[in-house]
Order: C-alpha cells, then sequence, then structure tokens
C-alpha cells in the first residue's frame, strides 16, 4: 500500500479500534452512550484559585470582558463558558495572575472526592501540569502539606510553573517516578490521575484526538496503572484514602485495574460525595465510582475513591 493511502486510512483504523473496545467492553447502553457523548463539541472551563479571587470578583470580571458563563451545583469555583471565549479569557489578567485556572469539568473531580484539612500530608502521585495540586491547595486554603511527584524534567518544570503562577507555595515537587518513593513514607490523602489512552478526551470528527490511540496503548497503561495504584495504596496511613482517577472511559485501565488492587482486601471502595452524583454518569462495575459520561461539558472520565483498612 502506498505511503499515502497508509496514512489516510490509520486515523479511521484507530476510531475503529477505539469504538470496538467501547461496544465490547461496556454495557450495550452505556457504550452507546458514551460514544453519542465522543460526538459532541465541547464547551471550555475554568475554576477559580481561592488563594488569589472569589467568585463574585471573577464573575464581575467575566461581565467586563463580556463573556457569558454557567454555574454547575456541584462545584461553585467551576464557570463554563463558549470555547469561542476562551481567547478571550486566556488574554486577561484573570488568567495572567494565576486567579483562574483552564480545565475540564471532569478534572476538577478527584479533588472534591474526598475534603482535605489543614495539616494532612498529601501526595499527588503523577501531578503535572499541576491541576489537581493547585486545585488541592486552592480547596484547602494552602494549609495541607503536599507532595508533588512527576519523573519527567520538563513536565516537573512545568508543574513548578504553575504552582508559581496560582501563588502555591510550600509545595514539596519531587522530579521522581512515583513508583520509587521511600516505602517508609505515610500519607493522609493520595492522588493518583494515572497516566492512560485519554480515551475518554476523543472528540471523533477530529482525528488528531485520537491519532496516538491503540489497544497496545489501553494495555501498556495499565500495566504502568496497577503499578502506580499498588504503591499509592502502600504509601497510605490505615484510614488514609486515595483517590484514583483516569481520562478514560474503557474498563482495562479503570474498573479492572482497581479490582485487581483490591484483591487483597486491604482497602475499599468509598461512595463520593452525594453532590457528585449530579454529573453525568454511566454505570461502573465499581457502584461507588464515578464513570462520568463525555458530552458538551464533560470529558469522559473515571474517578474512584478507596480507603485503606
Amino acid at each position: 500500500m502506498p505511503d499515502t493511502d497508509r496514512n489516510r486510512t490509520e486515523p479511521e483504523s484507530r476510531k475503529e479500534e477505539l469504538l470496538a473496545m467501547i461496544r465490547g467492553s461496556c454495557p450495550q447502553s452505556a457504550a452507546e452512550e458514551i460514544i453519542s457523548g465522543l460526538s459532541s463539541e465541547r464547551s471550555s472551563s475554568f475554576r477559580i484559585n481561592r488563594l488569589k479571587t472569589d467568585v463574585q470578583t471573577a464573575a464581575g470580571r467575566l461581565a467586563e470582558i463580556g463573556v457569558a458563563y454557567e454555574k454547575r451545583d456541584w462545584f461553585g469555583d467551576a464557570f463554563v463558558i463558549d470555547p469561542r471565549d476562551e481567547d478571550k479569557v486566556r488574554e486577561d489578567l484573570l488568567y495572567e495572575r494565576g486567579e483562574i485556572y483552564m480545565q475540564n469539568l471532569s478534572a476538577m473531580i478527584p479533588p472534591l472526592m474526598t475534603q482535605i484539612s489543614e495539616g494532612q500530608d498529601v501526595l499527588d502521585m503523577c501531578a503535572a501540569p499541576g491541576g489537581k495540586t493547585t486545585q488541592i491547595v486552592s480547596l484547602s486554603g494552602g494549609k495541607a502539606n503536599i507532595t508533588a511527584c512527576e519523573k519527567d524534567r520538563i513536565r516537573a518544570e512545568r508543574l513548578r510553573y504553575n504552582l508559581a503562577k496560582q501563588g502555591c507555595t510550600g509545595v514539596s515537587v519531587l522530579q521522581t517516578d512515583a513508583r520509587k518513593l521511600d516505602s517508609f513514607l505515610r500519607f493522609d490523602a493520595v492522588f493518583l490521575d494515572a497516566p492512560c489512552s485519554g480515551s475518554g478526551t476523543v472528540l471523533l470528527d477530529q482525528p488528531d484526538t485520537y491519532k496516538a490511540f491503540s489497544a497496545k496503548l489501553v494495555h501498556n497503561s495499565a500495566k504502568l496503572q496497577l503499578q502506580l495504584l499498588r504503591k499509592g495504596l502502600s504509601l497510605l496511613k490505615k484510614g488514609g484514602v486515595l483517590v484514583y482517577s483516569t481520562c478514560s472511559v474503557l474498563p482495562e485501565e479503570n474498573e479492572e485495574v482497581v479490582m485487581e488492587a483490591l484483591r487483597n482486601g486491604g482497602a475499599e471502595p468509598v461512595s463520593p460525595p452525594e453532590i457528585l452524583r449530579q454529573i453525568p454518569s454511566v454505570s461502573s462495575r465499581i457502584p461507588e465510582a464515578l464513570l462520568v459520561c463525555p458530552g458538551k461539558d464533560h470529558e469522559g472520565f473515571f474517578s474512584v475513591m478507596l480507603r485503606k483498612k
């Protein structure tokens, strides 16, 4: 086959591979709902940084620059805007000063699964570019003891940049693979937003969003996810919680990883705050988990909280 023909058919082949994996691993009704959601246009969203501003001030500024917004009851710090207005927001002082953080609504879920208190020891295992870490700092008022890991040097620098921009002082950034952390460390809360295939972020009419997708990527990601999850659970204090999340909709990277990690009975799933059930979701094999259905506001996303016995 000529190279031009191969290049022309490869995106379609990857798309069909993704659709086949969704249909082959999810109940039919959930699979079709997910696929429909991956065909939707996406809104843009951001959350405020409580260290630097508040909801009223941010809303007032949006009115001044002519940007309409919507709110969602499950998280008062979040604003949903038309994607055509995103550049206008990014060019404003709200963004330049680190008073807001541009982020899909789904990615805001993990820090809301549990309440972080003053003085708690918190680990973010795969922290770059800093969305979760800065949100945890914002929600805790900067009073938690946070360790943020990132093994890639360039991504670790981006993490440090975002922490500084958001005014997040007192965060310890470790440029290391979280799997290599000292086994004597113990944390009250661990956040693991694991590397994944990104199947929930795909837009089916935009081939660039799934050009890297493959079944091999899913399988390799699942192996790494399980290693990270087991390590994270081992670093928890008794009674501590770990929030596991991915931006994938595939059970191989979500429920199957979690159920394998829980096989020894050392931890158990915990239901999320009831208000998060307002988020459009499809049924998960783990009743306590949130499997967010992709759609206009949300990328596909999986999140579950585990408590160490």
